[in-house]
Order: structure tokens, then C-alpha cells, then sequence
């Protein structure tokens, strides 16, 4: 059974629980890091946490929530190894795992309904990393980029 991480500030709260409870219909394990309420409090504290358990392999995948989602994939990705992706229809959650592998996702519960957070987590799980031309992408991502910029 796969494992995943979860985390919102208050503007994600309540998507987060839709989606923790799908995940559960869907036989995964799901270990929920905060916030507990939709009362006002700053994202990295409940993010950066939930992006380092994936990072260390204690859960396979994650999902950060907030209004629109962008701090928190930001938050995230400055945890090394990991590869958070803002999702925003299904498309973009379906090349977040076929291009980028991405082990984390990111949505802005503002910008989308929780109906379409459940269609847009339900598409990144089931996509699968092609591989190929994106594992040369990835490994320079992980290696800190591409060519040196000119100076």
C-alpha cells in the first residue's frame, strides 16, 4: 500500500479532508501533517515537513494544498530531491508524473473545486513516468540545472 503525505494551511483545510478521505476509498495510507482547522496559520510549517517525509522515503507520494497552491509547491521544492508540481486540470497532473515524475503535487483549492482536486489527484496517481528523454531532464534538475548561465 502506498503512502502519502498531506498537508494545507487554512485555505486548503477543508479540500484536504475531501481528499484524504477519497485517498482512504482508494486503499491508501495517508498521513495527514496539518493544519487541523481553517484557522489562519503560515503554509511552510505544515509543508516543508510533509515534503521532507517524501524526501526520506517515509511516504512515496505527497499533496500540498493552499489558495492557489504556488507558495506551497514552492516551499516544497526547496526540499532536495523533491519534485512538486502545481496542478491545475487534469492535464497538468498527468504530465507532472508522465514528464516530470513528480512525487509531490501541488493545488490551489481557491482556483479549483474539491471535485476537480479529487479528478486531478486521481490522474497523477494512475499516470506513470515515461521515462526516456524526461529521466535526462530529471537527472539534471537533481544535479542543480543544465549549462552554467552565461555571464
Amino acid at each position: 500500500m502506498k503512502k502519502i503525505a498531506i498537508a494545507s494551511d487554512h485555505a486548503g483545510f477543508q479540500t484536504k479532508e475531501v481528499l484524504k478521505a477519497a485517498l482512504h476509498r482508494w486503499g491508501y495510507e495517508v498521513r495527514d501533517f496539518g493544519t487541523d482547522s481553517d484557522a489562519p496559520v503560515d503554509y511552510p510549517d505544515f509543508i516543508r515537513p510533509a515534503a521532507e517525509s517524501v524526501a526520506r522515503k517515509e511516504n512515496d507520494l505527497g499533496i500540498v494544498l493552499g489558495g492557489s497552491g504556488n507558495g506551497e509547491a514552492m516551499v516544497a521544492n526547496k526540499v532536495r530531491g523533491i519534485r512538486c508540481a502545481l496542478c491545475w486540470n487534469l492535464e497538468s497532473a498527468r504530465l507532472a508524473k508522465e514528464h516530470n515524475d513528480a512525487n509531490i503535487i501541488s493545488i490551489g483549492a481557491r482556483m479549483v473545486s474539491d471535485s476537480e482536486s479529487i479528478a486531478i489527484v486521481e490522474t497523477w496517481l494512475r499516470a506513470s513516468f515515461q521515462g526516456g528523454r524526461h529521466s535526462r531532464r530529471i537527472e539534471k534538475m537533481e544535479a542543480g540545472g543544465g549549462p552554467p548561465a552565461a555571464g
